[in-house]
């Protein structure tokens, strides 16, 4: 049976003064460029984002839209003007994720497309990913649930979806979304997380993605913010009263662990 689409994703990347980032994860982007469509929101970037600049510090040739906040707002804005420019298209089914200095595995988007054709009642589909430090070289596998009971439950615990690993139905985000702007740095976990109340969610158990690790990243220049925001999420949207209890307390335990330590914990969970 023939799609009624026009095309099957749009890849949404935000991109604040980082073009070398963002050249570098558009160059791991694979998929047959008549059926999907990159949509860059640059964040008021110093130097504004150029697409034939672009496309030819990135040698690659992908379909290419560029809207400019006119002044930095941050991420959540960002990501919620580009979801407002995508919401006014109808010829598409899913949205996707990517953050600049992230690699795609060749074979990601064909999967997650595969998985959510065969799959009509998930909504939100993520995939497990290696943390990388491009500089140092230090790595780790990061493994999650899989399943959606498991994950409703891990949920409460952690974000189980890495930002950058997603693909999700656009109606699902015209439902349940957009970002929500009460969670400073912890919006995908809020809107995840709502999108799971609702609906229904999977990982796909492979290394899709690799995700950078940036000590200037909005994760770790942020981290404290994050973490406690991520307290609110868990409050707002957590459904048990246990794992509650239980999620926030890690979490403020996190608050007061030094990040050193902290990924030293993860290296050893996840390698």
């Amino acid at each position: 049976m023939q799609s009624p689409y026009d095309i099957d994703f749009y890849l949404l990347i935000p991109c604040y003064n980082n073009i070398e980032g963002l050249a570098r994860s558009l160059r791991s982007v694979k998929y047959d460029s008549d059926k999907f469509i990159v949509l860059i929101v640059d964040d008021g970037s110093d130097e504004p984002i150029e697409k034939e600049n672009l496309l030819s510090l990135a040698q690659i040739n992908l379909p290419l839209e560029i809207i400019r906040m006119p002044q930095n707002q941050g991420i959540t804005k960002a990501l919620n003007a580009g979801l407002k420019w995508i919401g006014t298209k109808n010829n598409f089914q899913y949205i996707a994720r990517l953050d600049c200095g992230d690699i795609c595995d060749p074979k990601r988007f064909y999967d997650q497309v595969q998985f959510l054709d065969k799959n009509q009642h998930i909504d939100l589909v993520g995939s497990w990913c290696v943390f990388k430090n491009f500089s140092t070289g230090l790595s780790y596998e990061y493994r999650t649930a899989t399943e959606h009971s498991a994950i409703s439950k891990s949920m409460h615990l952690k974000n189980i979806f890495i930002h950058p690993t997603v693909m999700c139905r656009a109606e699902a985000v015209n439902k349940w979304g957009p970002y929500p702007e009460q969670f400073p740095y912890a919006e995908d976990y809020g809107l995840f997380y709502n999108i799971l109340r609702n609906g229904h969610c999977a990982v796909i158990p492979a290394m899709l993605v690799t995700c950078e690790i940036n000590p200037k990243g909005i994760s770790l220049s942020h981290r404290r913010e994050q973490l406690k925001s991520r307290i609110k999420v868990v409050n707002h949207y957590g459904t048990s009263n246990v794992f509650k209890a239980i999620g926030v307390l890690r979490l403020m335990m996190l608050i007061a662990m030094p990040y050193k330590i902290g990924l030293l914990i993860k290296r050893l969970l996840y390698s």
